[in-house]
């Protein structure tokens, strides 16, 4: 798998727990468990966050800045040539180019990043 992909669905992840987080804070009992705060745990979230975005290529990290900032999942996959984030048909051929993932697909109609599932 292309390493800039394995960036984008890795803080994919972190912008899912950030989400989740922030709409249901740790309980008591899990905040003692890990012994944190719900604003120390954003915090934390945040700044992997800002360590992965960094790292990604400068191309790379435009176009998920821009897509992040209005869509809610900035990598998608796509199952049987369609994209799960629009849910349009993707060309034929970069399905069956992107069997691998070796290289950073982008869907045509909605510009997420797109990750290929068999």
């Amino acid at each position: 798998m292309h390493p800039q992909l394995e960036l984008l669905l890795e803080l994919q992840d972190l912008h899912t727990q950030r989400r989740a987080l922030h709409e249901e804070p740790l309980r008591d009992m899990e905040a003692a468990v890990f012994d944190l705060k719900p604003e120390d745990a954003l915090q934390l979230l945040d700044s992997k966050i800002t360590e992965l975005v960094a790292r990604l290529d400068p191309s790379i990290q435009r176009r998920y800045q821009s897509i992040i900032g209005t869509l809610d999942r900035a990598v998608v996959p796509v199952l049987n040539g369609i994209c799960y984030g629009c849910f349009v048909a993707t060309p034929t051929a970069w399905s069956s180019e992107a069997g691998r993932n070796d290289s950073i697909g982008v869907c045509a109609h909605c510009g997420r990043f797109l990750y290929y599932v068999d």
